[in-house]
């Protein structure tokens, strides 16, 4: 298959559809190992508050835990944030083939924002906290919340699919009949 063919939309369940869910869902699950593997790792060698250098003034490796969402929103309040995860995972579920409209990358920013939500729910279920780790700073005068593989995947699914709904035209518009009516 040559790279073009790639971005080109697949129909409602072809075989090329459920090779394409088969890869997103892949490339969720290696999110959510990878994100829940590095946490066990920063919470068996870090003590919780602890940094590291990485990059001087720059970047280090910190461990925090975010009771809250991004930038520590509703902090507290847990339960309500599992709450939301479970109604944006259903949602997102429910309404997949309206959200992806064929197109391959909306599949696979759909299954990464997913794979980065069900990571820090487990954090929320288990550990009582969403672990965070990677810590961005500019000296002391600039400082990114602390982050983690979930959080980044999030951010990446996002971009992608609104990145792809700005470029790509809607089928849905395309398919509707009330628009060939009025050419």
């Amino acid at each position: 298959m040559s790279p073009g063919n790639c971005f080109r939309p697949v129909e409602t369940g072809s075989s090329r559809e459920r090779t394409v869910i088969g890869a997103a869902v892949a490339a969720a699950c290696t999110i959510l190992l990878l994100d829940q593997l590095t946490k066990v790792l920063v919470e068996r060698n870090f003590m919780l508050h602890e940094s590291r250098v990485v990059i001087e003034n720059f970047f280090n490796l910190s461990y925090v835990r975010n009771y809250g969402a991004a930038w520590s929103i509703l902090s507290g309040y847990g339960w309500f944030l599992l709450l939301i995860a479970a109604l944006v995972t259903a949602a997102a579920l429910w309404f997949f083939r309206y959200l992806t409209e064929g197109y391959p990358e909306r599949y696979f920013a759909i299954f990464i924002i997913l794979g980065g939500v069900v990571g820090n729910s487990i954090d929320r279920i288990w550990r009582g906290a969403v672990v965070d780790f990677f810590d961005l700073h500019y000296y002391e005068a600039y400082h990114w919340p602390v982050f983690n593989i979930a959080d980044i995947a999030i951010c990446v699914g996002v971009g992608i699919f609104v990145l792809s709904s700005l470029l790509r035209p809607s089928r849905k518009a395309a398919d509707d009949p009330g628009d060939r009516a009025s050419e």
